[in-house]
């Protein structure tokens, strides 16, 4: 037995693929995977019958029911389009909307239908937003060692994606372009508007870096935050499993 959470006794190459899946679905404001944030509680999956289940957790009651309903689509999604896996269910748990995210996700209804009278539109906009956000802050990931290196803002201008160094953070950025279907072959330019996936003019440069900065540092306080408010409300882990 072992401490982890995705860590079910089934069989390897199952659980595996569902690990791996869930680990794709962000935080669509934080920009980070939901089990390196510590969101999911436990999965369980029967070898026998094919069917997963995911407990999902958040730092706070009363987190945003938007975000929260995001994350448990994405991971029932995830999780479904597992070969092998034959049914899910992905619970919400300690969150005042629970009944209706769980609800409406599983009966695949959609986010209005699911808060009539409080609902104004579906989300796909508010995605678009927060992708929008992860490209800046993945831009300053990937411009500030430049900086550092002697390049001037109005010099990023002339770069394209392939100029940059490989790094983690390239592959970041390239992949959230890719989220958005914004350019990012090599010879796409470095620095765009991912509003529009126009070049940044190189007069304009250095007042978007200063926006990208901001976008991180924001992401990645926010980050920490939800990790210390999760951390006091959840202090010991408790997980369930159950092996077909």
């Amino acid at each position: 037995m072992t401490d982890d959470p995705l860590a079910a006794d089934t069989g390897p190459d199952l659980i595996g693929a569902v690990q791996e899946a869930l680990g794709r679905v962000l935080d669509p404001e934080l920009d980070e995977p939901i089990t390196e944030l510590g969101f999911v509680a436990s999965c369980t999956v029967d070898r026998a019958t094919g069917r997963v289940e995911v407990h999902l957790r958040l730092p706070t009651f009363f987190c945003a029911p938007n975000f929260a309903w995001l994350m448990v689509a994405d991971a029932r999604e995830a999780v479904a389009a597992v070969p092998g896996v034959e049914a899910v269910e992905v619970v919400l748990g300690g969150h005042f909307a629970g009944d209706e995210i769980n609800g409406g996700v599983a009966d695949g209804r959609g986010f209005v239908e699911a808060f009539p009278g409080l609902a104004e539109a579906e989300l796909d906009e508010l995605r678009a937003q927060f992708r929008r956000k992860a490209v800046l802050a993945a831009t300053d990931r990937v411009c500030r060692p430049l900086l550092r290196s002697g390049w001037t803002p109005p010099g990023l201008a002339l770069l394209t994606l392939g100029d940059a160094p490989p790094s983690p953070e390239k592959a970041r950025l390239i992949a959230r372009r890719r989220d958005l279907d914004l350019s990012a072959g090599p010879d796409a330019p470095l620095v765009i508007d991912p509003a529009t996936g126009d070049a940044v003019e190189r007069s304009a440069v250095a007042r978007h870096l200063q926006q990208a900065r901001l976008s991180r540092v924001s992401t990645e306080t926010n980050g920490e935050l939800c990790r210390s408010l999760l951390a006091e409300r959840y202090p010991v882990l408790h997980i369930n499993r159950r092996a077909g």
